[in-house]
């Protein structure tokens, strides 16, 4: 009777439900396409949201599955239930099968589109966690895919008509993001050589730094852009989303000092709710861009 309460908790924990607020990028799709007031977009949205966090939960728990011997020499990933024994393979094996047919009906409810777009984020998951992690450059694209397919989910999946140019704004900030990880990773002290993964060691420190650079100033470009396109006007009707740009930046500029001065970088989720000055300029971000388009 004491098992069955520790096996939820580790089987939760094997779902990372925490790393859920990343899939925010489905329905910002949606809500910057103009049509977060609609009631048939948003439903599908809001489904697709969940469709994303199964199946994120599935690519989780079956990574924990294939790397659980490297996890287990890890001085943190150790504590990881499969790693340490809370939880078997084959239970992590059955979850993320569980997760991934959950997540697959739900996107079939929403439409083909949605089913498509999270097939290919599942293959292209799998292909990362079985071997493209340990490539070059390829390792970082592969996250940033996943980045892009949530937004296009919130959009393209749900029949509403994506902006390009937030697309191209959201995989420059999804690169950026994936190379901040790579910058921590590489950096941390707390672990020797020997636990790194080999692609790590592939990535210089000054190599990382002229990528964060180039990165974080083509995100703020295309952004800038953005709020000053035809389609971007033509659709909220409103000269004024520039002025949102100052937000934009500063988090961005707070987060690159984040991960070059404090160590930021490793978990996104937690670092974002954690520090203050994210918090805060994300918020007024959300609130003064409600305002301009509501």
């Amino acid at each position: 009777m004491k098992r069955a309460p520790s096996l939820a908790v580790a089987a939760i924990r094997l779902m990372r439900p925490q790393q859920w607020l990343k899939n925010v990028f489905v329905l910002a799709g949606v809500f910057f396409a103009g049509e977060f007031a609609v009631e048939g977009p948003l439903r599908d949205a809001l489904l697709a949201f969940v469709a994303f966090c199964l199946a994120s939960s599935a690519v989780y728990a079956l990574n924990d599955r294939l790397d659980a011997e490297a996890d287990r020499r890890h001085p943190r990933k150790r504590a990881r239930p499969v790693a340490s024994g809370a939880l078997s393979g084959r239970f992590a094996a059955g979850l993320a099968a569980a997760c991934a047919l959950a997540a697959l009906g739900l996107a079939w409810s929403v439409g083909p589109r949605l089913l498509i777009i999270l097939l290919a984020y599942g293959a292209i998951n799998v292909a990362y966690s079985r071997r493209l992690k340990h490539v070059v450059l390829v390792d970082v694209f592969c996250i940033a895919s996943g980045f892009s397919l949530r937004l296009l989910a919130g959009t393209w999946g749900v029949n509403v008509p994506p902006s390009q140019w937030f697309v191209l704004c959201a995989f420059l900030l999804s690169l950026f993001l994936g190379f901040s990880k790579r910058y921590a990773e590489r950096m941390d002290q707390t672990q020797d050589t020997a636990h790194k993964r080999a692609v790590v060691e592939e990535y210089s420190p000054e190599f990382l730094r002229a990528l964060l650079a180039v990165t974080l100033a083509c995100t703020l470009m295309a952004y800038g852009l953005y709020t000053l396109s035809p389609r971007t006007l033509e659709i909220h009707r409103t000269e004024n989303l520039i002025y949102t740009l100052p937000f934009v930046t500063f988090a961005m500029f707070r987060y690159l000092y984040l991960v070059m001065q404090r160590g930021f970088g490793e978990n996104l989720s937690g670092e974002l709710l954690r520090d203050r000055g994210l918090l805060i300029s994300g918020l007024a971000y959300v609130a003064l861009t409600a305002v301009l388009l509501f």
